[in-house]
């Protein structure tokens, strides 16, 4: 079907660049953006352009795992962005500078980003004060609640509960689509890759051995006689925290700022977000769509790979 889809508009233009009408003038000296997802072919290319009502020019076109990926030049306007996503397509404006073929850092947000859950709500569930904590859980995420604040409600109600359950739910954690692909791929072009999670160590230690990872930096449950006690062990990891370890990490593998990446869904991503070269908002919150550089809704993690190799295609 991706094969379809692909040639579908391979097939049209046989001939990069060229006209997405062949019959109009093209517009000149237009800005680059990419249109890309699964389900994108020739069908929705064209009404992408009939929503927009401008005669784009087409650069490229190219398959990113599973993604089909069109390169194209235009009057740029932020309408696209509501026009691609009513089609069930991500797009992205390339006014970025990271690029796949020069080494930089990625910083990712853990849950619901790097993994498909909220570790602690599926903790909770086990526990069974499951509502109570995911309740807080979506406050916090929505940015309606600080978010130390409301992880310390959150761990106070596991108290007493067994350090078992941590255990049970990193047997069966769900890796987000398109994270080993993601990472392996920019691991081969010698980017530098970490965690930054307002979860907790037990998980996120997991991950950076699991994905031979750089760095993690994670909260730390505190556990008594295999108990948790309902306490917080140390420094949470809140915004400012992620901001200040994707710049400490920077320094620390000497990269420069322009070649830096931050990619999470919650309001406490939006520093670090704000923090890097590009921050991208991952299925994320209304909140964080709103204040993102690039916002993806439909691809998997892979998309990173999309706009990265982009990037190097302009």
């Amino acid at each position: 079907m991706q094969i379809q889809r692909f040639e579908s508009i391979t097939q049209k233009y046989p001939q990069l660049p060229t006209a997405l009408l062949a019959n109009e003038e093209p517009i000149q000296d237009g800005e680059p953006f990419i249109l890309y997802g699964t389900k994108l072919d020739m069908t929705k290319l064209e009404k992408f352009q009939q929503k927009c009502s401008q005669n784009f020019q087409i650069f490229d076109i190219w398959m990113v795992e599973k993604n089909i990926v069109v390169l194209l030049k235009g009057q740029w306007f932020v309408d696209f962005i509501n026009f691609a996503h009513d089609l069930e397509v991500d797009i992205a404006k390339l006014d970025f500078s990271p690029k796949l073929s020069q080494a930089g850092l990625l910083v990712m947000d853990m849950d619901s980003t790097a993994i498909q859950i909220e570790c602690i709500d599926e903790i909770a569930k086990l526990a069974g004060v499951g509502e109570l904590v995911s309740a807080i859980t979506e406050s916090a995420m929505r940015g309606e609640l600080d978010f130390e604040q409301s992880l310390r409600r959150r761990v106070a109600t596991l108290k007493g509960a067994p350090e078992s359950i941590l255990q049970q739910v990193r047997e069966n954690l769900p890796l987000m689509p398109g994270l080993v692909e993601t990472i392996q791929t920019l691991q081969k072009y010698g980017w530098k890759t970490a965690i930054a999670s307002g979860g907790f160590t037990y998980f996120a230690d997991y991950l950076k051995a699991l994905l031979q990872l750089d760095f993690a930096a994670s909260n730390q449950f505190d556990i008594e006689d295999g108990k948790l006690t309902g306490l917080v062990k140390g420094d949470v990891v809140d915004a400012q925290y992620k901001a200040k370890t994707l710049q400490r990490l920077l320094e620390e593998y000497g990269i420069d700022s322009q070649h830096s990446i931050a990619i999470g869904d919650g309001a406490n991503d939006l520093s670090m977000m704000n923090v890097a070269e590009l921050g991208v908002a991952f299925h994320a919150k209304p909140k964080v769509q709103q204040q993102a550089q690039i916002v993806v809704n439909f691809a998997d993690l892979t998309a990173l790979l999309c706009l990265l190799s982009a990037n190097d295609r302009i």
